[in-house]
């Protein structure tokens, strides 16, 4: 008798990655590139200081991309020690307005505060005033096939 293979049998397991400084976010930067997330997935618990998104990321890090289509998983983006939101052109809780993580950046401003920028697709953004950095990135389902079945293009 034989068994499908199950993702938690794999070498590759579900990212939870953490980071606490400019380098480290760079990593979960480059992993979550090309995210997008609904609109309505992002929120703002003020009281708990933090910021989340529901993202359907890429899965850079695959290595089987090449024996088959692009993978995507859903990942929870959180950020901590958020003290303020603000947004550009960005429609809040707009089920139907799919938007696209291109960057992660961070600003020092006063250590260890600073700001987090969050560069979307189409001149959006998203800036967290951060007491300190502290962010996570965590796999929360198993990986599927891209709808699209295609790596997104950036244009040179």
């Amino acid at each position: 008798m034989t068994e499908d293979a199950r993702f938690e049998d794999g070498r590759e397991a579900p990212l939870n990655l953490g980071a606490l400084d400019a380098e480290d976010l760079t990593v979960i930067a480059s992993l979550t590139q090309d995210a997008v997330f609904p609109a309505s997935e992002m929120r703002w618990h003020r009281t708990g200081a933090r910021f989340a998104l529901l993202l359907n990321r890429l899965r850079h890090e695959d290595t089987g991309a090449a024996r088959h289509a692009p993978e995507r998983v859903q990942s929870v983006l959180m950020f901590n020690n958020v003290q303020r939101v603000a947004s550009q052109g960005v429609p809040k809780g707009d089920a139907d307005t799919i938007l696209s993580l291109l960057d992660i950046t961070f600003e020092q401003t006063d250590a260890p505060s600073g700001h987090v920028t969050l560069t979307l697709a189409g001149d959006g953004a998203i800036r967290l005033e951060v007491e300190a950095l502290e962010v996570t990135l965590k796999d929360v389902t198993r990986p599927y096939v891209a709808p699209s079945k295609k790596r997104p293009v950036h244009p040179e």
